[in-house]
């Protein structure tokens, strides 16, 4: 990995980058992609004027190499935009921070050094859990490798914890989240399971909670998972829903309390679950995954007495789902996409995406779905009761990372580049 390169820009640049944010940013409502699945948690944006259709040669505002080989997805904070990643034998482990004007790279930092890296599956890397940030800071987790807080204007590490143990055993994948002061981490590997709270500001731990789950097997392949937490409230009740392999668990997220659990007989899950206000809709990972619609509201066990319904075809075990005005949007593993009804699960539509396999989660932008897969297509279309394709967008690599969305434009991680794609017939 290259050395810590901090590029300092000239001020009339400055004055010029400044004035290119204030254009794209101007109408955007939500001029940030801070964490996995975005501002809302669930995929979503409010963002407009995004491109439909793009390639190689169209619609492109900067193109990007990132060195090493890494699935987390960008994050976009004002006029940076962040990735981790990872030499290709998980020796090495760092973060690339890259102007969203220019495509211009600012900060290349390793952070962490690897002696004897854990085996990864090969759909995995050594980097793909997304970071999040806020103002002034930014924090990276590569599993049990470490986690570490860093100020986004000098690339400082200002914090890292490398004491939490875990073997992931095919890799590590969940995303660190934000609630007040706390940062959570979510350790679910071979051998540990367990969640962690950590003062956002110092890196100390605030409550540490092992998972109480029956996984009904010692074999601890069948008690990882991959999964992102997220924070609900429910009828004034403030929780941390947080899937893991064989159950999903609601804690107080102040002190690490289970309120609830329901149990399910896979393992590996690593969809991030949404919520409507009424229901959370959880996928269950893989030994064919099943999804969950689940209220929220029980104390102890709520297997038998709070899960609303259950759909058990085409459910992807990768990628997340959407929720869109009463209707589930599914693009599973494979490649077929389907709508559900969120009353009742009930199948609207199915549709075969030719030649796709999936690992990233499908986004919501614009009044539209945007999809990308391993081959390097992104597929636009329109959620309704009918499937309606726009586009169907290739670039030279494939994408495992999701996408980000910032002003009017769509952040993107192919397996070894960062794009800024915009509708340049948008532009004045």
């Amino acid at each position: 990995m290259a050395a810590i390169k901090i590029r300092s820009l000239f001020s009339a640049f400055c004055l010029c980058a400044a004035m290119i944010i204030t254009a794209s940013f101007a109408t955007a409502e939500e001029p940030y992609w801070n964490q996995f699945r975005g501002p809302h948690a669930d995929g979503t944006s409010k963002a407009t004027g995004l491109p439909v259709k793009w390639s190689e040669k169209e619609n492109i505002v900067w193109k990007t190499p990132i060195h090493g080989r890494a699935w987390s997805s960008p994050v976009v904070w004002k006029d940076q935009v962040w990735v981790t990643t990872s030499t290709k034998d998980g020796k090495e482990l760092g973060v690339v921070c890259v102007d969203f004007n220019t495509g211009k790279i600012l900060i290349d930092k390793k952070i962490f050094d690897v002696e004897k890296p854990q085996y990864i599956d090969p759909s995995n890397s050594h980097a793909s859990s997304t970071p999040i940030i806020e103002e002034g800071r930014i924090y990276l987790h590569y599993g049990a490798y470490g986690t570490a807080c860093l100020d986004t204007k000098t690339g400082k590490v200002l914090w890292s914890r490398r004491d939490y143990p875990c073997n992931h055993w095919r890799g590590a994948g969940s995303s660190p989240i934000i609630y007040k002061n706390l940062l959570y981490l979510q350790f679910d590997g071979h051998d540990y399971q367990y969640v962690v709270a950590l003062d956002k500001t110092t890196g100390k731990e605030v409550w540490k909670k092992d998972r109480v789950i029956d996984y009904k097997t010692k074999n601890g392949d069948f008690k990882k998972a991959f999964a992102t937490p997220r924070i609900i409230e429910y009828k004034g009740r403030v929780q941390l829903i947080s899937p893991a392999a064989k159950a999903t668990l609601s804690y107080n997220p102040l002190t690490g309390d289970e309120y609830w659990k329901f149990n399910y007989p896979q393992h590996s899950a690593a969809n991030r679950p949404l919520y409507d206000g009424e229901k959370l809709y959880i996928g269950t990972g893989f030994g064919k995954a099943h999804l969950y619609a689940v209220n929220p509201g029980g104390d102890g066990d709520v297997t038998e007495s709070h899960v609303k319904w259950i759909e058990q075809k085409g459910i992807p075990s990768k990628p997340s789902q959407l929720l869109i005005d009463g209707l589930l949007f599914l693009v599973d593993d494979k490649g077929i996409a389907s709508c559900l009804e969120t009353e009742t699960g009930k199948l609207v539509w199915k549709e075969r995406m030719e030649r796709s396999s999936f690992s990233a989660s499908p986004i919501f932008a614009d009044g539209k779905i945007y999809a990308n897969d391993r081959e390097g297509v992104t597929r636009v279309f329109v959620p309704g009761k009918e499937y309606k394709e726009l586009a169907a967008n290739k670039l030279d690599k494939g994408c495992v990372a999701s996408l980000a969305v910032a002003g009017n434009s769509i952040i993107l991680r192919t397996e070894n580049n960062l794009y800024r794609i915009e509708d340049k017939s948008q532009q004045k």
